[in-house]
């Protein structure tokens, strides 16, 4: 293990760094040794987002890259539009400019879907693919239950226009993401202050790039032709990693079909975890990643 690790790496004490590219500034931290790995959040979450066990697992034998999305925390928003495809031309721009010419990309939710953009537009740029709760979009996609859509809707809208959510949307979010499973065996994960405010939760996401971040959600589910079969041409070294109780933001099923589409992928899935599999089992992920890396990393 690399000796700069210890026994709990948190990434709120690793240095924050910024590389220009294209029409932004971009805040990235660096950590570990070894081959590189890159990070793409989840929705509205910044890099210091990752579980401190997470990180200390992959670290030990990646160097692991993790940055904030355009828009996000400590990155600019710039001009260009909000896009799949500028979050990947952006991705390339961090890599370039920190002459990186290849690394394993994992991405988690909305990042899942970012790091599918990027592997397939940048295929050159790209040694695996980790998916976490992400779907591949498009005809092949199973969509969320419209009473789930129609709360996250309402919460942007409310949050956009200066109207207080109640706790009890706050709680209605928090139970979509943990899963009745986990709920079952951690009944005090439930319990949120009364007074939390959307903002508490997600203090790195400004007003206008939540609305950039819904607009993406909408052309997601109406206009996106989906990357399954692309991504089944390249044939990447594919993970993909779920929870069994993920029903409301990235049902399950999404899993199994990409796993069904690309050849050789690899399917895990995890009993009593819900869409926040990365914060309910971190260290048992970060296990995870290492087989998969060092088993199809022997090919390369």
């Amino acid at each position: 293990m690399n000796s700069n690790i210890t026994n709990s790496v948190n990434i709120q004490n690793i240095p924050l760094k910024k590389v220009h590219g294209g029409d932004i500034d971009i805040a990235y931290k660096m950590l570990g040794k070894g081959d590189h790995m890159i990070l793409f959040n989840g929705a509205s979450d910044n890099m210091d987002a990752w579980d401190p066990s997470f990180l200390t697992g992959i670290s030990s034998n990646h160097t692991v890259i993790a940055f904030d999305q355009r828009g996000i925390g400590n990155t600019t928003a710039g001009s260009k539009p909000y896009t799949y495809q500028q979050l990947a031309n952006d991705t390339a721009g961090l890599l370039d400019a920190l002459k990186i010419p290849k690394a394993d990309v994992m991405g988690y939710s909305l990042g899942g879907h970012i790091a599918q953009a990027f592997t397939v537009s940048y295929p050159d740029k790209v040694n695996s693919l980790i998916l976490v709760a992400s779907s591949c979009g498009g005809k092949d996609a199973v969509p969320k239950p419209p009473e789930f859509k129609k709360l996250q809707s309402d919460i942007v809208n409310k949050t956009l226009n200066n109207i207080s959510i109640t706790a009890e949307e706050i709680k209605s979010l928090n139970s979509a993401s943990l899963g009745s499973g986990w709920i079952k065996l951690h009944p005090e994960s439930l319990d949120i202050p009364e007074n939390m405010t959307f903002q508490q939760l997600k203090p790195g996401l400004t007003p206008e790039t939540m609305k950039n971040q819904a607009n993406l959600g909408v052309w997601e589910h109406t206009n996106w032709s989906g990357v399954c079969d692309a991504e089944a041409k390249l044939a990447k070294p594919t993970l993909v990693i779920t929870g069994t109780d993920d029903n409301d933001y990235v049902p399950h099923e999404n899993a199994l079909i990409l796993a069904g589409k690309i050849p050789g992928a690899w399917l895990v899935q995890i009993k009593d975890a819900g869409h926040a599999v990365m914060n309910q089992y971190p260290a048992e992920i970060g296990k995870i990643l290492n087989t998969f890396l060092s088993t199809t990393g022997q090919n390369r």
